[in-house]
């Protein structure tokens, strides 16, 4: 089996095989990543489908000072932060139809359970939007993608040291984050009935 370098060095020269290789090996994670800043799956694929046409794109760029993977990443995760940000500017900008409302019986999960579940989420992605770029960076590739402090640290060009305390500092400050979303809308809610 070839490495990821190895195919690279393919790629650069138009090998279509080496490439389709490359991105059997990595479109699980890429999509992955696409979903958790997308959310749908739809525009998962559409975004994971950019991400390897930017990396397809700029393959001769790479130059092996980093592994594939790590320059692959920063790649995606650029990609993946400015989707978020155009479809947040576009969110804002779009009213609510009734075509956006779930239907009653959209999922078989009590509706209770179920919008539980969305307001859980939906502090969660509040409080995440409210971490500066590394925190917020930092929660999604170790927590969403589970990638190592190895991976993290070759990614940044950052020691291992500092990875584990990224990590504890953004766990901390999502943990207050929510906190304080959670009591904001509480005090809301309790102010909104009085």
């Amino acid at each position: 089996m070839k490495t990821d370098a190895e195919l690279v060095k393919l790629c650069q020269r138009r090998d279509a095989h080496a490439w389709q290789t490359l991105i059997e090996r990595h479109q699980r994670w890429t999509f992955n990543l696409a979903y958790q800043f997308a959310g749908e799956y739809e525009a998962a694929r559409d975004l994971a489908q950019d991400i390897f046409v930017r990396v397809y794109e700029s393959l001769d760029s790479y130059d092996g000072s980093k592994t594939f993977k790590t320059w692959f990443v920063s790649i995606a995760r650029n990609l993946c932060i400015d989707d978020y940000r155009k479809r947040k500017r576009r969110q804002a900008l779009e009213p609510i139809t009734k075509a956006d409302l779930p239907g009653p019986y959209a999922t078989e999960e009590p509706a209770d359970v179920r919008i539980e579940k969305e307001e859980r989420s939906e502090v969660l992605l509040a409080a995440l939007e409210q971490l500066g770029s590394i925190s917020r960076d930092t929660i999604v590739l170790r927590d969403f993608q589970g990638m190592s402090h190895e991976e993290m640290a070759a990614l940044d060009g950052v020691a291992i040291g500092t990875v584990k305390s990224r990590i504890s500092r953004a766990r901390t400050d999502l943990a207050r984050a929510v906190l304080k979303l959670e009591r904001g809308e509480k005090r809301q809610v309790r102010h909104g009935m009085s």
